[in-house]
């Protein structure tokens, strides 16, 4: 049975390749494996189908659905439509696509709903605590104070009647590290079942999957394991994805050590710092894009507001930040 390793924070698909391959459990049954780079990372696919011509222009058109996410979402590439909002929308209401307004207007319902702990105005607090190109520096406390002062998600108006961004003041600037790679990894399934695809294994980046259907040989779903943080070869939970996806956000993926403390990149974008006392959050949801945003939240507002708070239709893996990590499905 294969396998795929969760490492605290860490999504390693361990059998895919860089190349495409094919393969099976039958002669009728073909396999092929994808990657590619965009945004940033690594997307991969594991596609089963009976023939493998069209299992390899479905992965194809998957991978051109993530180029032109990252053309349409990039703040890394200048010319992107994201990048042009950051320019000009401090300065005058911005004209947007109907794709690009009901992302942001999704952003904006996850900031109120989760009591302003998802933030894709974070922007400047990963800049000023070096995680936006770097693996992270301890600032100064004026520095935090005056990037805290430029973010906030109400500072992002939308006009939907215009299909306009405006912010309120200088200096505002959004982050798509939050979101991004979620709605990607469900806009791959869109184009693969659109191709009739009925079985894959779509990954973006190490921290959010998307299970569609069940490979030939587990009719559960794709097997993840969820592993300790900082002890990877260590099981914490285990769980079938069909029809599904899965996203981690955790302490362990990206930080640094300064004064006898660990700073983690995981920002409350509501104090300017980084939110502590949580290792790891996995969120279990339908869409990848919602268990992609839920779980900043569900990480920075602790296990006591994700109890009190979840959603119905998430299910929610929590390791708390103690020695040993106290991981339990919440309740």
């Amino acid at each position: 049975m294969r396998k795929i390793l969760l490492l605290g924070v860490a999504l390693t698909l361990s059998a895919l390749a860089a190349h495409s391959t094919a393969q099976g459990p039958s002669a009728d049954l073909q396999r092929v494996e994808s990657s590619d780079e965009a945004m940033g990372t690594t997307f991969s696919v594991v596609l089963y189908g009976t023939d493998r011509a069209r299992l390899d222009a479905a992965a194809a058109a998957a991978f051109a659905e993530v180029h032109r996410l990252d053309r349409l979402l990039s703040n890394y590439q200048p010319d992107s439509e994201w990048s042009a909002v950051n320019r000009s929308a401090a300065r005058r209401p911005t004209k947007v696509s109907p794709e690009l307004f009901a992302l942001l207007e999704a952003c904006m319902t996850y900031s109120t709903q989760s009591d302003g702990a998802f933030d894709i105005t974070v922007g400047p607090l990963m800049k000023v605590w070096g995680f936006y190109l770097g693996e992270g520096v301890l600032p100064r406390k004026a520095a935090v104070a005056g990037a805290l002062s430029r973010v906030g998600y109400r500072h992002v108006r939308l006009n939907p009647t215009s299909q306009t961004v405006t912010f309120d003041r200088a200096g505002v600037e959004l982050d798509p590290g939050g979101i991004g790679k979620g709605y990607a990894v469900d806009r791959m399934v869109d184009v693969l079942k659109r191709r009739g695809v009925q079985i894959a294994l779509i990954s973006g980046g190490r921290s959010s999957i998307y299970g569609l259907g069940a490979p030939p040989d587990e009719a559960r779903g794709w097997r993840i394991t969820i592993g300790m943080p900082g002890a990877p070869d260590r099981t914490a939970a285990e769980l079938f994805l069909k029809d599904m996806s899965l996203s981690t956000s955790g302490s362990y993926e990206k930080f640094f050590f300064a004064g006898g403390r660990t700073y983690a990149h995981i920002m409350d974008p509501r104090t300017g710092y980084p939110a502590r006392g949580t290792a790891s959050v996995s969120v279990l949801a339908p869409r990848t894009i919602d268990s992609e945003a839920w779980a900043k939240p569900y990480f920075v507002n602790g296990r006591a507001w994700t109890a009190a708070h979840i959603t119905p239709a998430h299910r929610v893996f929590f390791c708390e930040d103690t020695r040993p990590p106290a991981c339990a499905w919440v309740q």
